[in-house]
């Protein structure tokens, strides 16, 4: 498989969990530290040599799309007031818009997690793998997800999901458990995927979260599935990648090793990933520690 070029980032949905505050301001801008979400995974694509980034919103997400664009002449003018030392802010909002080619579409389709990649279809090229992602969950970790990803692709020469090793009984209930043989320690040839099957009828405990690795190839029989989709229920990706793993193409789950997942579309993991990136900011650190130790001590006495 070649090296992937492209990513579709999927943030169209409403962030529903977290209204009021998602009433102006998209979910995927909610801020981790001094970055939103969607920069973290934009980032972190670009890290692994992606340079087409397709970003699939919705009437709601203008905000993305500025975060990106560069700078107006107003904040410019603003910074530049500040001298010298307003240098590396005004370095960094330069260069966010450098980072990649950005292409921005509206998502038109039936509800699932299938319609944004129909929406870029157009976009992608005959056999060319591309990466599909989300903005409100990400695994944090070194090599980075994607650059693991396109190890393993390359190396098995086949389409890859992100995985992480199930740890708490609870979390079978919760996720997607890959199914197939084990070909090396965390990476597993699939067969298909268990949904939500509970501890006692999983055949794993490798979950997949987070990302895809799809060849070029998906896209044709993503057609064929929209046009067979009877519009009942979700348009998901997950009948179509079985059809293709039933036509002998080679799907694997990889364990995605020395990182951690995080899930900010919920509002408790939000919290949790906030004081985790907190706790790692080289400058907020050592304070913030501080801080909560103190501050747990002084529940505990009460």
């Amino acid at each position: 498989m070649k090296k992937p070029t492209k990513a579709i980032i999927a943030a169209a949905g409403f962030g529903t969990r977290f209204l009021p505050q998602t009433k102006a301001m998209p979910k995927e801008m909610m801020p981790l530290i001094d970055k939103p979400i969607i920069q973290y995974v934009v980032e972190e694509l670009v890290e692994a040599g992606i340079k087409d980034i397709i970003i699939i919103g919705s009437a709601n997400k203008r905000a993305i799309e500025d975060h990106f664009d560069r700078p107006n002449e107003e904040l410019l003018i603003n910074l530049r007031a500040g001298g010298a030392k307003k240098q590396p802010l005004i370095d960094i909002v330069n260069n966010l818009s450098e980072m990649a080619n950005f292409v921005y579409i509206r998502q038109k389709g039936p509800y699932g997690n299938a319609t944004p990649l129909t929406c870029a279809a157009h976009l992608i090229n005959g056999d060319e793998p591309v990466i599909y992602t989300f903005a409100d969950d990400f695994i944090a970790a070194s090599p980075s997800r994607f650059r693991q990803m396109i190890a393993a692709a390359q190396k098995l020469d086949g389409a890859v999901l992100s995985c992480k090793k199930i740890v708490d009984d609870a979390e079978f209930d919760r996720y997607g458990v890959v199914n197939g043989e084990q070909v090396a320690d965390g990476v597993i040839k699939m067969t298909n995927i268990v949904e939500k099957p509970g501890k006692a009828n999983a055949p794993s405990d490798l979950a997949s979260v987070s990302s895809y690795l799809l060849p070029g190839e998906f896209f044709t029989y993503l057609e064929k599935a929209k046009h067979a989709f009877d519009g009942h229920g979700e348009f998901t990706v997950q009948p179509i990648m079985q059809s293709m793993i039933d036509d002998g193409h080679s799907f694997y789950g990889v364990e995605i090793t020395n990182g951690r997942y995080y899930d900010t579309g919920d509002k408790l993991e939000y919290l949790k990933t906030v004081i985790d990136f907190g706790m790692r900011d080289p400058k907020l650190g050592a304070s913030l520690r501080e801080y909560l130790v103190k501050r747990l001590e002084e529940n505990s006495a009460s």
